[in-house]
């Protein structure tokens, strides 16, 4: 009788501790749903956690269980209890593809890809259906630097109908270090495929689309011929056009010979015919984007000036939007519209009144540029523009068209995992000060993905805190702003504190009433954390010899002046001189090649500061990097601040490739 109802307690238990496992592994993956807020996803593993918990005290050795709560303490970062219950749950049962997987993923998270990768095909030996392993070896392959290799394994997943956003991610990553030397149609769908994704941040992969259009079209060969109506149907070029910059000089050059191919047939037929439109909107909206850095012959100049004079008078005499729309769009492959002298009569019309294929270029092109202006008039640097031609106003710099995609988390988060440091003291909302933001990506991202921070951007350029701000409003962020130097100065002399800063792109030599370091050591408190590279970039003989130019002609930084700067390198590009430069994808627009050339960075700010994070009194370094993500070993790169902190300038660490975490002790 006894055996009986023993008998049935188990049963029962097993039935329970099943009903638990099922549960949990819902919560589980509510925890891990990008969709959800990150408090929610705390919740959802809380709760998994719980229930867990009443599963284990009725089946202590149960397998499953024993992995799931693996991968919750991997999730919390708690690695080495992870890995037990791992192996705890593999000694229950040997047979277990998942718990191989999960044992891959946290040799990932532990910075060991090889050991990744062997748990990964244990899992395929077992299950070789394993999608979540089959990812997973693309991922240890990526780390371990084969990028074609992991390449091809994303692109089996997405021939798979695997759309994780992990998949794209790592894809994006690996066609930035492919090198394409042949033309292949694989290659030119799969460069289409994440071009249509409208959510990845197309920008990554202007240099992989260059390479591809660059073999497509034969551009090494003098001799090629370039057919306008072939352009018009290449799906690839009109979407490279439309979402990324292409830091390729043949590129470059093809895409000038298709601009004035258009307008040479509008200039002869006088009409833009309706299978050019969607390749001339794609160049309008390319040039826009490079600040209108492509060269024009004087012929070129002229029928576009006889246009837009064209435009002014239809527009004066109230002509309907049908009647210039095909003149606009020429108009604009020249030109901001917002530039024009028939500019004004252009807010006659709303955005959503124009067709819809033309409302990108005419935001681009008028309305986003009348936006950013009305932002810019907030800063007393605004005075500095007025003296201006509207088209030597500086453009924002550099150009992006999506956030990277990332987990939401905490910085709190960020701050216990990465950098091993306790949060206690911290405040609900910590405070991030990212200086020289540029035009606003890792700023936005940061306030976008955390979710315990207010984000105080700073940078140098009008330009760029205007389109920043613009973007954060189109983002719907309340917890961010962007400010010029001056107004953050003020905010810290005020008294303000600051628990993260960020340094990007330092200050320019022109900002003479600035002192990074000054700042920081006023801006920070007992436990503020600062993070900086320790690289400059814009140190290429080519800039060198472009900034030698400048000071000895005394050039401005007008568009006329960047344009002949830049013509120098595009028409030597065998030269040594320019081979570097020609590579840097800040060459490829105006503004890019106005900041290294004539902002370029104060390299001694960046020294005054590494000064004062050598003093081992105040400061502590907590985490150093380089530039593949790879952890480093601290007393190395503390002895050279050591040698720093004596004056030893030989070993210092400015002009080295790492990223370097310091936390404040008092």
């Amino acid at each position: 009788m006894y055996a009986q109802h023993h008998s049935h307690e188990q049963v029962s238990d097993q039935a329970t501790v099943a009903r638990l496992l099922v549960e949990a592994n819902i919560a589980y993956g509510e925890s891990n749903n990008p969709d959800k807020r990150h408090l929610q996803r705390l919740e959802a593993r809380l709760a998994c956690r719980t229930l867990l918990a009443e599963a284990q005290a009725l089946a202590p050795t149960d397998a499953r269980t024993l992995g799931l709560l693996g991968r919750v303490e991997m999730d919390d970062d708690h690695l080495e209890l992870a890995q037990s219950h791992f192996n705890a749950s593999l000694e229950q049962d040997p047979k277990q593809p998942q718990q191989y997987t999960n044992l891959g993923y946290w040799a990932l998270a532990s910075e060991r890809p090889a050991l990744a990768e062997h748990y990964f095909q244990e899992a395929l030996a077992l299950d070789r259906q394993s999608a979540a392993a089959f990812c997973g070896i693309a991922h240890a392959k990526r780390r371990q630097g084969l990028f074609d290799v992991a390449y091809l394994h994303y692109r089996s997943l997405l021939e798979r109908e695997f759309h994780w956003p992990s998949v794209y991610s790592g894809m994006l990553t690996c066609v930035e270090n492919l090198a394409v030397d042949k033309a292949d149609q694989q290659l030119a769908q799969d460069a289409i495929r994440l071009l249509q994704r409208d959510e990845l941040p197309h920008q990554q992969i202007g240099g992989f689309v260059a390479a591809i259009i660059r073999q497509q079209y034969d551009l090494d060969n003098p001799s090629a011929q370039i057919l306008l109506d072939a352009a018009c149907e290449d799906e690839l070029l009109i979407l490279a056009l439309q979402k990324t910059i292409m830091p390729d000089p043949a590129v470059e050059n093809l895409i000038t010979l298709l601009r004035r191919a258009i307008v040479t047939e509008v200039a002869t037929f006088a009409e833009l015919r309706d299978e050019l439109q969607p390749l001339t909107i794609a160049i309008a909206r390319y040039v826009d984007r490079t600040g209108y850095a492509l060269v024009s012959a004087e012929d070129e100049e002229l029928l576009v000036q006889a246009l837009n004079e064209s435009v002014r008078a239809q527009l004066t005499m109230s002509e309907p939007m049908t009647d210039i729309a095909g003149s606009l769009i020429v108009s604009a492959l020249y030109g901001a519209m917002f530039h024009q002298s028939f500019a004004v009569q252009l807010g006659r019309w709303n955005l959503v009144d124009w067709p819809a294929g033309l409302q990108p270029l005419m935001a681009a092109s008028y309305y986003d540029r009348a936006t950013e202006e009305a932002i810019k008039q907030n800063f007393d640097e605004k005075a500095a523009e007025l003296t201006l031609d509207k088209v030597d106003v500086p453009q924002a710099w550099p150009s992006w068209t999506q956030l990277a995609y990332r987990t939401e988390s905490s910085l709190k988060t960020i701050i216990q995992k990465s950098l091993k440091l306790p949060t206690e003291e911290f405040p609900a909302t910590l405070r991030i000060m990212i200086c020289g933001a540029e035009s606003g990506q890792r700023a936005l991202e940061l306030a976008h993905y955390l979710d315990d921070v207010e984000v105080i951007a700073v940078d140098e350029s009008l330009a760029n805190i205007a389109k920043a701000t613009h973007r954060a409003q189109d983002l719907g962020l309340q917890n961010i702003v962007f400010w010029p130097w001056s107004v953050a100065q003020r905010f810290v002399a005020d008294g303000h504190k600051v628990h993260w800063v960020e340094v990007g792109r330092l200050p320019s030599a022109q900002m003479t009433e600035v002192s990074l370091a000054a700042m920081v050591n006023s801006a920070t408190a007992s436990g503020g954390i600062v993070h900086m590279h320790t690289a400059v970039a814009e140190q290429t003989r080519g800039d060198q010899q472009v900034r030698e130019l400048i000071a000895q002609h005394d050039l401005k930084p007008t568009r006329n002046s960047l344009r002949r700067l830049r013509r120098m390198a595009l028409n030597n590009p065998q030269d040594e001189l320019w081979q570097a430069l020609l590579k840097e994808p800040d060459f490829y627009g105006l503004g890019g090649c106005r900041d290294r050339w004539f902002r370029p960075q104060d390299t001694r700010q960046l020294e005054q500061l590494m000064s004062l994070m050598s003093n081992e009194v105040d400061w502590k370094l907590v985490k150093a990097q380089d530039t593949d993500g790879q952890i480093l070993a601290l007393n190395p790169v503390q002895k050279q601040l050591r040698a720093e902190a004596l004056g030893n300038g030989v070993q210092s660490l400015v002009g080295q490739p790492l990223s370097v975490y310091f936390v404040r002790r008092r």
